[in-house]
């Protein structure tokens, strides 16, 4: 069904990553590619002066293994990647980088603040250029 898809997984709810790239390699089509992109939140600067300066360098090396933790044992291409930013943004981006055909997020569960603010995964399905697909 889909030649490139991405995986937007978010870390600390590893689960839900795992269970995307199931559903993932059953949408891929023969020789396609799972993109595994987590994206880390710029720290803001007035906090960043106080922190060692080698942290976004550890947070990078420390997100590149549990991304190839999740790619493991999975039956398909998957390349791990890991951008810098506002997390809709950048898969936006990713998707148009890569020319992308399914974009694949976890959601949580809406709450007020989400009607005000809205979710990443709300700001990526009003902003994408090709299909959506979020998992609860």
């Amino acid at each position: 069904m889909y030649k490139h898809i991405i995986v937007a997984v978010d870390l600390s709810h590893g689960d839900a990553g795992k269970a995307l790239i199931q559903k993932a390699v059953q949408l891929l089509d023969e020789g396609g590619t799972i993109r595994l992109l987590h994206v880390l939140e710029d720290v803001p600067s007035y906090i960043a002066a106080e922190l060692p300066r080698d942290l976004n360098d550890r947070r990078k090396a420390e997100v590149k293994v549990e991304l190839n933790l999740l790619a493991e044992g999975v039956p398909a291409t998957v390349e791990p990647e890991i951008r810098t930013g506002a997390a809709s943004g950048q898969i936006l981006q990713c998707a148009e980088d890569t020319k992308a055909d399914l974009i694949m997020i976890a959601s949580h569960h809406p709450n007020l603040s989400d009607y005000f603010i809205g979710s990443t995964a709300a700001r990526v399905v009003r902003h994408a250029q090709c299909s959506v697909l979020i998992s609860r």
